[in-house]
């Protein structure tokens, strides 16, 4: 089959792989009908993402059709049309039970890599390196889904691909960033970052009875789409000192809830930005940052951050005593995908959301690499890429 492989940093091939086998009685093999890149992949293209091997295949936001099931699997069939979430879950472990999905203890086959790493597994993930379990992605013709019973989330309308594929992460990925964030009745939320994961979290933040939603970014189609799709206010970052914008728009209390949708690449200004970008270039340290920092400063005290960025190591200059002293609250984690597909479904089919607006490329597999440069460099107004075996 053909599927986008990663040999190294910035260099992602189409390549000729052996078609999935089903190696287990639970699992299932799906035909992709559509895939899509994830700035979380971005992290893997620019090489920052350890234990990545040579002719990895990418991807970890596929749909398609169930072309073949293991005899274990009791809740598909031939023919199903699914959404596969991210996470690979067994669905039985204490902390599938607690709905902890993204910390499954079984999924992960490397789990003592990942130990070793952060002290504990987090579950197993497609097309993330081999920390994270070594399964191949979903950006090809082909994917075998593990714990098939526990996964994917059957489609039974007509609803367009577009329409549903972003179960697989950054709708559940944004919502449960708003849900961390504790909003209450007309909170002011802040979200940094206005790419895919951040224009979800403005809509959720939303859902969830925001009275304020304010959008940080520098890229003027992120920041167009958070206003228009997200009835969202704006600050531009290059433009405007955050923190003075931010004191001015909430009377000097700061914003009651703040969400980091950006991770790890954060664009820091100043000096310490530009020292984080070098330290991390030079493997002094794993992260940028920036926006962290930031967020914890601006925060109001005994307000909540929440962080949905994904962050992959240590990072320099965290103000810890500023977060303590505010008496703030943090809640992180990789997305506990199956607990969202339900309900979020349900919102896409009862027209309360149409996840489809942050499409801004659609295209064929073979133009994967191309469009990798496109949607890290932010050329040509990328902020979605779907792909099409």
């Amino acid at each position: 089959m053909r599927a986008l492989t990663w040999h190294g940093t910035e260099d992602v091939r189409v390549e000729e792989v052996p078609e999935p086998e089903l190696v287990n009685p639970h699992d299932a093999i799906i035909e992709i009908t559509a895939t899509a890149i994830c700035g979380s992949d971005l992290h893997l293209y620019d090489g920052y993402v350890p234990t990545m091997r040579e002719g990895d295949v990418l991807g970890h936001e596929p749909m398609g059709e169930v072309v073949g099931v293991g005899s274990g699997v009791e809740t598909l069939q031939e023919g199903d049309r699914v959404v596969v979430p991210f996470t690979i879950s067994c669905g039985s472990c204490w902390f599938c039970e607690e709905g902890l999905y993204s910390l499954c203890d079984n999924s992960n086959p490397n789990a003592e890599i990942a130990r070793e790493m952060m002290g504990q597994s987090p579950a197993g993930l497609f097309g993330y390196s081999h920390m994270l379990g070594g399964y191949a992605g979903g950006q090809a013709e082909y994917l075998r889904v593990p714990y098939a019973d526990v996964g994917p989330v059957k489609i039974e309308s007509d609803l367009p691909d577009e329409q549903v594929l972003f179960l697989s992460d950054i709708f559940p990925t944004g919502y449960m960033a708003a849900e961390n964030a504790e909003i209450e009745e007309d909170d002011t939320v802040a979200v940094w970052g206005c790419g895919p994961v951040g224009q979800f979290a403005i809509q959720s933040a939303w859902m969830l009875g925001a009275g304020r939603v304010i959008a940080i970014d520098r890229v003027p189609e992120r920041l167009q789409m958070a206003r228009e799709h997200g009835e969202a206010e704006t600050v531009h970052f290059e433009e405007d000192d955050v923190y003075d914008r931010l004191m001015g728009m909430t009377g000097g209390r700061g914003p009651d809830r703040c969400i980091d949708a950006v991770g790890t690449e954060a664009h820091g200004t100043g000096v310490m930005g530009v020292a984080d970008k070098v330290k991390q270039q030079a493997k002094l340290e794993a992260d940028r940052p920036h926006v962290l920092r930031q967020a914890i400063r601006c925060c109001r005290k005994g307000g909540t951050l929440s962080v949905p960025g994904v962050y992959l190591g240590h990072a320099d200059n965290v103000p810890v005593g500023p977060l303590m002293n505010k008496a703030l609250t943090v809640k992180t984690g990789q997305t506990h995908v199956q607990r969202y597909l339900d309900p979020l479904l349900q919102r896409i089919e009862d027209g309360d959301i149409d996840p489809s607006f942050v499409i801004t490329h659609q295209e064929p597999l073979e133009k994967g690499p191309e469009m990798y440069e496109t949607f890290r460099d932010k050329e040509d107004g990328c902020i979605k890429v779907v792909l099409t075996p």
